[in-house]
C-alpha cells in the first residue's frame, strides 16, 4: 500500500476512534438523577440542594425564588442541601416523616409536592395513605382529613385508582384484643399496669378506646411495618409540642421495636425545618433522657 494511502487509513482509524471514546464519554455522564459519588462530599451546599431538589421534584422551582430569593436560599440550602444529605433515612422515610409533620402542624401550602416526592422516591400508595391514617390519633380526625384530600388530589392527577387496596386487619369482634397485643409487643407489662390502675370512670379513654382505636384498628394494619409507624408516631408527637411525657414513651417505644438512637435523631433532622429548634430540641431531650449518651 503506498505511503500516502497509509497514512489516510491511519487517520481515518484515528478519527473513528476518537468519535467513539468521546461517545462513550458523554454515555457515562451521570444524570441528575443519578447517585452524587462520596455522597455529595466535597460539593457546595447550593450545588447539594439543586440536585437533590431536581431529584425530588424535576425543574418546578418556588414562586419565593422571585419575591424572596435570600429566603428561599436559605430554606433550600438547609434541607436539601444539608438536612436531605444527613443521616441514614432513605428519601423515602424521609418524605413520609415530612409529610405525617406537615400534617400534624397543619401546613399544607406545601404538602402537594411532597406527596409527588414521596412517590418518585418510591413509596407506594397504600404507604402514603397509611402515613396519614397513622396520624389520626395524635392530631385528630379533621385535621387528618384535610391532608388527605390533598393526598386524593395528587393521586387523581397521576391516575392513581382510588380507593387504594384496604389495609385494614381487625375485626369489630377483635380489634380491642388485637390492639392490646399490639401495644404490648411496644411498651411491654406497662400496659397490663396502666389497665389495672385506670380509674372506673377513665378507662373508656385509657383502655377502651386508646387500645382498640389507636392501636387495634391504626396500628395494626398493614401497609407500614411496626418501626416505620413507631418512628412516624415519634415525629407526629414531637411536632405538636407541650407532648414530653408521650414523647418519651415513644422514644423507648421505637427502641423497644428496633429503631436505634441515631434512628430517631436522624428523625428529627428531617422534622427540624419544618417544625422548628424548640421543639426539635425539645424531642432531643426527650431522646438523651430516655436513652443517655454514652
Amino acid at each position: 500500500m503506498p505511503a500516502h494511502e497509509k497514512r489516510k487509513t491511519f487517520l481515518g482509524l484515528f478519527a473513528a476512534l476518537l468519535c467513539l471514546l468521546l461517545s462513550g464519554a458523554a454515555t457515562a455522564a451521570p444524570s441528575p438523577m443519578q447517585q452524587v459519588p462520596n455522597g455529595g462530599k466535597n460539593m457546595s451546599r447550593a450545588a447539594l440542594a439543586e440536585r437533590k431538589q431536581l431529584e425530588r421534584f424535576g425543574n418546578v422551582r418556588s414562586p419565593l425564588e422571585a419575591t424572596d430569593p435570600d429566603f428561599a436560599e436559605m430554606r433550600d440550602r438547609l434541607i436539601w442541601g444539608e438536612v436531605a444529605w444527613h443521616g441514614s433515612l432513605d428519601a423515602k422515610m424521609q418524605e413520609l416523616i415530612t409529610l405525617v409533620v406537615l400534617a400534624a402542624s397543619q401546613t399544607l401550602d406545601g404538602f402537594a409536592p411532597h406527596v409527588g416526592a414521596a412517590l418518585q422516591a418510591g413509596a407506594k400508595p397504600e404507604e402514603i395513605k397509611e402515613a396519614m391514617y397513622q396520624c389520626a390519633p395524635y392530631i385528630g380526625f379533621p385535621k387528618t382529613e384535610k391532608a388527605l384530600r390533598l393526598v386524593n388530589e395528587v393521586f387523581r392527577e397521576k391516575r392513581i385508582p382510588l380507593p387504594v387496596a384496604s389495609q385494614k386487619a381487625v375485626t369489630e369482634d377483635d380489634r380491642f384484643m388485637q390492639g392490646v397485643k399490639v401495644q404490648k409487643s411496644i411498651f411491654g407489662a406497662a400496659i397490663d399496669a396502666m389497665h389495672k390502675s385506670t380509674p372506673q370512670n377513665q378507662r373508656h379513654l385509657l383502655r377502651d378506646m386508646l387500645s382498640a382505636f389507636c392501636f387495634g384498628d391504626v396500628y395494626t394494619r398493614k401497609g407500614l411495618d411496626l418501626r416505620t409507624r413507631e418512628i412516624l408516631t415519634f415525629c407526629i408527637i414531637s411536632s405538636l409540642g407541650g407532648c414530653e411525657s408521650q414523647v418519651k414513651s415513644h422514644v423507648q417505644g421505637n427502641v423497644n421495636v428496633g429503631n436505634t438512637k441515631e434512628n430517631l435523631i436522624d428523625a428529627l433532622t428531617c422534622c427540624l425545618p419544618y417544625i422548628g429548634f424548640p421543639r426539635t430540641l425539645n424531642a432531643l431531650g426527650c431522646v438523651n433522657a430516655v436513652i443517655p449518651e454514652k
